[in-house]
């Protein structure tokens, strides 16, 4: 289906953005190629869409054919997954765990946007990511002009990035497959100190695994992060900045800062000897507090790394607000925050 200056907004969880001069939705694999292989060969600029939940479109819209990824096709073959682009993650997640009792995904539960999304994103939540799962992503490859699959460590994942992100315009996810796990009923380990917390056991056991599942529910309804139109806390685009990673030198720096306000950071290992800390810590203690702002776009009510449309807001307004709590951060305390969508015709 094709529809021209076509609302982008209604498209995304954001709720912002200006009409696509063109959107194409798909519905099945090669629909998808074919949308790609006209833009291309027409020179547009393309811009492939899945569940918009990752997505911060400006206000004068996109100039060149959106493409609407609508595939579906959920297929188990033992705890073998493979799922379509088009695939609703939360959707997905919950039929894995509540239909078939499998392991890999269940602290995942409740995250707004389509599968295709989630190697792009390396999306990760409650400790765990996809890339601790996917077994392989079938892609188009524009440069090559074909299908291929990427093996895991093909899709060069890392924090809340990919080869996918890192090359953005290459690389069109067509179906994304996990190894799954079958652990008679129990989840995998606990990994997240909150998640281990809220069931009651310690960090590293297995628990209930639809147990696991509803509790991940339970803490991302708690703060805005499960989808509800009526609530506009959950009008976002999730976590807006990722948690810094920082290097020994910029950690040092960091801490003596911090000891200035005679406070304690959160501080957690990272590769190469770096040091990744909290987000919503810095916003917090930077002066950002749950529901700052006063305008159409505030910080959530219940989650400081919430940014949220009220209602009104456009996407200049969201991204002021941003750059104040970027900026109020880097004064405070010398650490960038780094905007966790992506941004389509706007900079941070």
């Amino acid at each position: 289906m094709v529809e021209l200056d076509a609302p982008l907004a209604p498209l995304t969880t954001l709720r912002l953005g200006g009409p696509a001069r063109r959107l194409v939705t798909a519905t099945t694999d090669d629909e998808v190629v074919a949308a790609v292989r006209e833009a291309d060969a027409a020179g547009e600029p393309l811009l492939v869409l899945g569940g918009g939940s990752n997505l911060v479109i400006g206000d004068a819209g996109y100039p060149g054919t959106v493409l609407r990824i609508a595939t579906t096709g959920f297929t188990l073959d033992g705890p073998e997954l493979e799922l379509a682009a088009g695939e609703v993650w939360a959707d997905a997640v919950t039929r894995t765990v509540l239909e078939h009792g499998l392991a890999g995904i269940e602290f995942l539960a409740g995250i707004p946007g389509s599968a295709g999304a989630t190697p792009v994103q390396n999306v990760g939540a409650y400790g765990q990511e996809v890339a601790q799962s996917v077994t392989g992503v079938v892609a188009y490859d524009r440069r090559a002009g074909e299908v291929v699959t990427l093996s895991n460590a093909a899709c060069e994942f890392s924090y809340r990035h990919s080869r996918f992100k890192a090359d953005p315009d290459r690389y069109v996810v067509l179906r994304v497959r996990f190894g799954l796990q079958d652990n008679g009923g129990l989840s995998t380990p606990v990994a997240y100190a909150e998640t281990a917390r809220h069931l009651g056991v310690e960090q590293g056991e297995a628990v209930d695994l639809r147990e696991a599942h509803a509790a991940v529910l339970r803490l991302r309804s708690g703060k805005g992060m499960v989808l509800d139109p009526a609530d506009h806390d959950t009008w976002s685009a999730g976590s807006f900045f990722t948690n810094p990673v920082l290097t020994g030198e910029q950690y040092a720096a960091f801490l003596a800062l911090v000891a200035e306000r005679e406070l304690t950071a959160p501080a957690y290992p990272a590769p190469d000897g770096r040091t990744k800390t909290s987000a919503a810590w810095l916003i917090d203690k930077a002066g950002f507090g749950k529901g700052y702002g006063s305008g159409p776009a505030t910080l959530s009510s219940k989650h400081t790394l919430a940014l949220t449309n009220r209602g009104a807001a456009t996407a200049e307004d969201l991204l002021a607000l941003a750059r104040e709590i970027r900026d109020g951060v880097r004064a405070a305390f010398g650490v960038e925050l780094v905007n966790e969508p992506v941004m389509v015709g706007v900079k941070l």
